[in-house]
């Protein structure tokens, strides 16, 4: 099968830190010219004005296919995406698209200020070399989803943040692209919003478009990619899977992954314990970098008892992606509880069951103590993470709702119905009053 994108050997070079020179007369211009060939024989080959945020990329998108493309700020993300909706041009190499492309980069990306939205919807298909009727067949279920009736003759510039990004993504999205190129601007509609636009693009997917999709959520990425790029410094740096690619991201970031191990050498602790391993996985005792939500998930710590006389407490500290601290859980086996452990190794594993933690990526501390007195043998935090996925299958929490779902647990509590039929309650006062 021919790819629908073809990327070769891209390069970008920007410019930067060159001083804006003011307008020149012809006098000066004639001067310029002149001391231009000594001006160039002294300067040196210093390379400290330019930049390259994209350097040799190269990679093929099949039809049908949804990438991600995941990274640092300033990786060259938002770069690349630019190049495939021919925004900008490549400094070298090659970019082919073989599909009609619609594109969602920045606020108001293609919508002309002065235009309305009705006018901007029509002139962003004909861009698209779509027919009048097929945009008027679409027209008012991107006007819907879009959530802009009463402005939709309202010229664009007098539209809020939020009405001018969430026109644009529904003309982007429903005015069936084969290729449809979607950066982070998502991050700027509220939540509501947000989960709406995935929920667009999973569907897209499903219907056979090609899908690029740029985000720092790494769940987001989880739940609407097959496949994912790793993009750091400008190059490929990663290629394959989603789990595998957003796993060595995670290690990269954090220095944390699915797993952690340490040899006698580097093995934190002291004389009493020493952290050998700590691993996150699955039911069937696999190493896994994601879960679904429905599933439960295993916190696995072997470490290693030097010093015997000791009565110790692993402990587990989950941690959310912005640093804050979730919970802790103590190992409450009664096997060891008020116990001394002998020499030995130990492995203790503590379970979060399927249906409690919330969609998101969660970092994991391991410790092992002495309660009394209180002594910490090892505390390394963050060393290890996974991550929740929510597919909105049967069985999740959240049932048949699709919106936003905030908190960061989502426990599967026990509900009772009672149930009476039309004319019961009548039934029941009159039996009341004999």
């Amino acid at each position: 099968m021919r790819s629908i994108i073809s990327v070769q050997h891209v390069s970008k070079k920007f410019l930067i830190g060159r001083l804006r020179l003011p307008y020149q007369t012809l006098r000066d211009s004639v001067m310029t010219a002149i001391k231009a060939p000594f001006r160039f024989r002294n300067r040196s080959d210093s390379t400290e004005d330019q930049i390259w945020a994209l350097k040799d990329v190269s990679f093929e998108v099949k039809p049908g296919e949804v990438l991600g493309f995941i990274g640092r700020n300033g990786a060259g993300k938002s770069t690349l995406l630019k190049i495939l909706s021919r925004v900008t041009e490549p400094t070298s190499g090659r970019v082919e698209l073989y599909g009609r492309s619609g594109s969602l980069l920045e606020v108001g990306t293609g919508f002309h200020p002065e235009l309305t939205g009705r006018e901007n919807i029509f002139m962003n298909g004909a861009i698209l070399g779509m027919p009048r009727r097929e945009i008027l067949r679409k027209f008012d279920e991107i006007v819907a989803f879009a959530e802009v009736e009463r402005f939709i003759d309202t010229p664009v510039k007098h539209f809020s943040s939020g009405m001018y990004l969430r026109l644009a993504f529904a003309v982007a999205a429903h005015l069936d692209p084969e290729i449809l190129i979607v950066d982070e601007v998502l991050a700027v509609g509220d939540s509501r919003f947000q989960r709406k636009c995935l929920q667009k693009m999973e569907d897209v997917g499903h219907q056979g478009r090609t899908v690029i999709f740029v985000s720092h959520s790494m769940a987001a990425i989880s739940r609407l990619c097959s496949r994912a790029i790793l993009i750091e410094g400008g190059r490929v740096a990663g290629d394959g899977p989603t789990d595998e690619v957003v796993n060595s991201y995670l290690r990269g970031e954090t220095n944390s992954a699915a797993a952690r191990e340490w040899n006698s050498g580097t093995a934190p602790g002291n004389n009493v314990a020493r952290l050998h391993s700590v691993k996150i996985c699955d039911e069937d005792d696999a190493m896994v970098a994601s879960v679904d939500i429905r599933h439960p998930v295993a916190l696995v710590m072997e470490f290693e008892v030097l010093e015997p006389g000791h009565v110790l407490s692993p402990n587990f500290h989950i941690y959310s992606e912005e640093g804050i601290i979730l919970f802790v859980s103590n190992d409450l086996d009664p096997q060891w509880l008020g116990r001394p452990r002998p020499p030995g190794i130990y492995t203790s594993t503590a379970w979060i069951p399927g249906n409690f933690l919330a969609e998101g990526t969660l970092y994991v501390g391991a410790a092992v103590s002495t309660l009394d007195p209180v002594m910490v043998h090892f505390f390394e935090p963050q060393i290890v993470a996974f991550r929740v996925i929510d597919n909105h299958e049967s069985g999740s929490v959240r049932g048949d709702y699709k919106g936003p779902y905030p908190g960061v647990v989502r426990p599967a509590l026990k509900w009772t119905t009672k149930y009476a039929p039309v004319g019961a309650t009548a039934a029941r006062e009159e039996a009341l009053i004999s």
